[in-house]
């Protein structure tokens, strides 16, 4: 097994494995690379992966693809390869997440008797949904297609706002067409308007309630067969024709004169409907299906060409090049033709300088996918930063988990600052620097942010008075030591010695009697009795983790752990006893990681080793004279690259989805 560590720039370190690469474009001939081919968007698809399956180009708003009936967790990007319901194609969608949401504006081609009920799983009898056959389906970067029970093949590919769609109806029956405002993704929708403009043109909105606390989709859409009729409906309930406001709005259309196909653009905006057709007229002002699948391509070899493998091992290439296409598909772009967009607040700016961009999944990127960013696109970093530091303008702190219009609030840390830090300390100019510190230490000192208080009071956060205090608490004091380097650089000496201190909090979570972090009490005393191994989902002392894994979460000061531990020899010697651990994560452990290195049952050991991402990318940082990082480096070479091609087999594509290409970049400087 090849390994190669190469360090790019000061204080920053890249693994790859069976690879050489390149960050510049290969240069333009007629045999270029169709990188395209290597990448198989059903990986994920199955089992617990929540990939996205349809077409899109990269970082696009517009997520066009199908649709099943949602039925939990493992349908949070709407689609799960077990499934045999379609019941539309929707324009927005999730990939990769724990979380569900979006499924906006849902569309559903079909044949004869107009109809607008869903159907469940059971029974889809009188329902304008459909089975399907994945004999009948293909997909590829930029491209979906599906030949549906129903008679009727659907095809999908778009641009940044708009997506295409192509239906060909099989003869001798009505061409209808359902919009399906009420459903979404596990969200409820809770104002959706449709109206009919002219003999071609519809517009509407649909406004919903989920994940995201509230985000709103307008949209525009244009067929090229003339529109015989909009029959409307509340939910299921015929309220006439052509124009319809409510809750749960759904239109039939039924196209006018046999044309076996008929082709639909849909333009989407945050902002507005005359926005969503300014989008379609920028992006999507001809017909030709082709021609926009074709450029769809292009734009995915172009991002996909930043780096180029050298290997013979046909399933490496698919491997890795299927993850750069799921680390590609999100942050995603929130921002209509113009710039304009709709904010936390609901406001809608405009004359904005960047573009702007939204679905930061933050706790899972900013050890990743953000500073590899800073070398394969840094293109994109100063837009990216800037539009963190407009969410601090909509909300007063700099985003955690924003979805498109909303903040969830999910997960520990503020992790936007590492991700500033890294770019201001790599030299990327295109935002401002003194504004974005005063947002980093705005955030930091923010007492409405959970446990903030306790960290300004105590210098830690009690496990008796916040959930999941160890895991935000040991976020927090890596997040710290970002601000502490950026402080320094900028020549504020006092901030800096205040929050290098902030970034050593970890220590006093650190038990030398046991040599683990160990979860502390508001009287100071340690919890008892503890288990470093259990893990309790949501309510317990870590996040998606356990004592184990947060033990060796010091990103950012591994010399300081390695001294609390007692130096080289006790800390290899508790290295290594991490891949070999065994135990149990109790019956509340979270879903999301379904174990931890070494703390596996033999039957799902790959799976429950796979899932360990948040501990390997914390454990690849130490790389020390100690270590030599290799138990971290085996780990990683052996099985973050070894993801199952077989549809259905998923276990590994969270790591896909969370930690682009099984890389680690580290985004600390860690000289002081």
């Amino acid at each position: 097994m090849n390994f190669i560590h190469k360090p790019l720039m000061s204080g920053i370190a890249i693994c790859l494995t069976f690879f050489a690469y390149s960050c510049a474009t290969p240069e333009k001939t007629e045999n270029k690379t169709d990188f395209t081919a290597y990448v198989d968007p059903y990986i994920g698809s199955g089992e617990h992966g929540h990939v996205f399956v349809g077409a899109n180009v990269p970082f696009g708003a517009v997520q066009v693809g199908p649709q099943n009936i949602f039925k939990g967790w493992d349908w949070c990007s709407g689609y799960h390869y077990s499934d045999s319901i379609i019941i539309g194609f929707s324009h927005t969608h999730l990939s990769g997440t724990g979380c569900s949401d979006l499924g906006d504006i849902l569309l559903m081609p079909y044949t004869g008797e107009v109809r607008t009920a869903r159907g469940e799983q059971d029974n889809i009898e009188g329902a304008a949904s459909s089975y399907y056959k994945h004999a009948n389906e293909a997909v590829a970067p930029g491209y979906y297609s599906l030949l549906m029970d129903n008679g009727v093949k659907a095809e999908l590919t778009a641009t940044e706002r708009v997506a295409l769609h192509r239906y060909t109806y099989p003869s001798g029956s009505e061409h209808r067409l359902l919009i399906n405002l009420k459903e979404g993704i596990g969200d409820k929708a809770y104002d959706t308007y449709l109206k009919k403009i002219d003999e071609y043109t519809i517009e509407g909105y649909r406004f919903s309630k989920g994940w995201s606390p509230r985000h709103k989709v307008f949209f525009t859409l244009k067929c090229d067969q003339p529109i015989e009729s909009l029959a409307v409906f509340n939910d299921d309930e015929a309220a006439g024709n052509d124009e319809l406001t409510g809750e749960s709005v759904k239109g039939v259309i039924t196209f006018k004169g046999d044309s076996p196909t008929a082709l639909v653009k849909v333009a989407i905006s945050s902002v507005s409907c005359e926005n969503a057709l300014a989008n379609l007229r920028a992006e999507l002002s001809h017909w030709d299906f082709d021609e926009v699948r074709n450029e769809a391509i292009d734009k995915w070899n172009d991002q996909l060409s930043c780096i180029s493998i050298d290997t013979k091992d046909e399933r490496a290439k698919k491997v890795f090049y299927t993850a750069m296409y799921h680390a590609f598909i999100a942050p995603t772009l929130y921002c209509d033709a113009n710039g304009d967009f709709r904010g936390h607040d609901d406001k809608v700016y405009t004359n904005n300088t960047w573009k702007n961009y939204s679905t930061f999944s933050l706790w899972d990127t900013y050890r990743t996918l953000h500073p590899l960013f800073t070398i394969i696109k840094p293109q994109y970093v100063s837009d990216l930063v800037n539009s963190m530091l407009s969410i601090y303008d909509q909300q007063e702190k700099l985003p955690i988990w924003p979805l498109i219009g909303g903040e969830t609030d999910q997960m520990p840390g503020y992790s936007a600052v590492p991700i500033i830090a890294d770019a201001y300390l790599k030299g990327f100019t295109g935002f401002d620097a003194d504004r974005a510190y005063r947002y980093m230490v705005a955030s930091s000192v923010y007492e409405k942010q959970n446990g903030v208080p306790y960290v300004l009071e105590k210098g830690y956060i009690p496990c008796d008075k916040v959930r999941e205090a160890t895991s935000i608490a040991m976020e927090y004091a890596a997040d710290d030591w970002g601000i502490a380097l950026m402080a320094k650089k900028m020549g504020k000496t006092e901030d800096y010695q205040n929050y290098l201190k902030r970034g050593k909090y970890y220590t006093q979570y650190f038990d030398k009697d046991i040599n683990f972090i160990r979860p502390k009490m508001n009287d100071g005393s340690w919890r008892t009795p503890y288990d470093p191994i259990q893990s309790i989902h949501s309510v317990g002392d870590f996040c998606e983790g356990n004592g184990w894994h947060y033990t060796f979460f010091v990103p950012q000061h591994p010399e300081g752990l390695i001294e609390l531990m007692g130096g080289d020899a006790p800390f290899i010697s508790k290295l290594d006893s991490l891949f070999l651990v065994e135990g149990e994560l109790g019956e509340n452990a979270s879903p999301d990681i379904s174990g931890l290195i070494g703390m596996r049952s033999e039957e799902r050991r790959v799976g429950k080793e796979c899932r360990s991402r948040r501990a390997i990318m914390s454990l690849t940082f130490i790389h020390t004279p100690a270590s030599n990082g290799r138990q971290p480096r085996k780990f990683v070479t052996s099985k973050m690259c070894s993801i199952p091609t077989s549809r259905r087999a998923s276990s590994e594509t969270r790591i896909v989805a969370r930690c682009p290409l099984g890389i680690s970049c580290l985004p600390w400087d860690f000289t002081k």
